[in-house]
């Protein structure tokens, strides 16, 4: 099999031109295959992709192919550069509650307020989300030292929610991804509208007590189906001082089952393989 080398560009074009350029060989003799053609993202700032092609080196003398193996090294080198760059630690942590995603602040280190670029640049970018979802809907600002809160009000209201807040949920995620991506420090978004957070939290601590009540009543386990970090957060927080039940979250992706295990039946377990298949779920 011939050697080969990826490069990476904007585009599929600056891609192969960089390719020639290390390589020096003339592009009309340059061959590859394109891997990916890349993406430009959502509006130029979030989910942009690079071209990447896998280009098959030339057949070289014994001198060429040291040449190759030096260009590989330094690729590996500007790699591994990358991805150190890109892992360096924030000033944040992760508040850990069973599978619980949400970030804080270290403690005992205070971050610089958050800039009014970010709140601008946030404002502007959920009211273009929305104006394209529906119309007349306004947008009003809160902040502190580490979180912006943006209150919508009018508009179609449950279009923006959407199903089990699975609209609000996209929309939220996007904003953070783009005010962070132009922040030096990590800033949590909250979008609510029309009071929706409060009354879904109050909703789901409610669930959480009645089926936490069923599951030691029946001594069998409940699974709750298909929530999202934030929501599980809530259900974890609820039961975490009910000393008769246990929560585990299960699954991959975005959205996940939480599990609530009544604790004299069902002595804590890693691994979920295991679980009895007698539970009952909650959709």
């Amino acid at each position: 099999m011939s050697p080969r080398l990826e490069f990476e560009g904007k585009n599929v074009e600056k891609a192969s031109q960089k390719a020639c350029e290390e390589l020096k060989v003339p592009k009309e003799k340059l061959k590859y295959d394109v891997i990916s053609y890349g993406a430009t993202g959502i509006f130029g700032l979030v989910g942009i992709k690079k071209a990447k092609i896998s280009v098959i080196l030339p057949n070289s003398t014994p001198g060429d192919n040291a040449k190759n193996k030096d260009l590989e090294h330094k690729k590996e080198l500007e790699h591994k550069k990358e991805l150190e760059h890109n892992d360096e630690p924030k000033k944040y942590v992760t508040e850990v509650v069973e599978d619980s995603t949400e970030q804080k602040p270290l403690e005992g280190k205070a971050i610089a307020s958050i800039p009014d670029e970010s709140v601008a640049l946030g404002k502007n970018v959920l009211q273009r989300i929305i104006d394209l979802i529906t119309i007349d809907a306004e947008i009003s600002v809160k902040k502190n030292t580490s979180r912006i809160l943006f209150y919508i009000k009018g508009g179609n209201v449950a279009i923006l929610i959407g199903k089990r807040g699975q609209t609000l949920e996209a929309m939220q995620y996007l904003v953070e991804k783009i005010v962070n991506k132009h922040s030096e420090q990590r800033i949590r978004i909250q979008i609510d509208i029309e009071g929706y957070l409060a009354k879904r939290q109050n909703n789901l601590k409610g669930l959480a007590v009645r089926l936490a009540e069923k599951a030691k009543l029946s001594g069998k386990l409940i699974t709750i189906g298909q929530m999202n970090a934030h929501d599980r957060r809530i259900v974890h927080l609820a039961l975490r001082d009910d000393s008769g039940v246990r929560t585990q979250s299960v699954g991959d992706g975005f959205l996940k089952k939480l599990l609530i295990f009544p604790k004299k039946k069902y002595p804590q377990k890693k691994n979920h393989k295991s679980l009895p298949q007698n539970g009952t779920e909650v959709q």
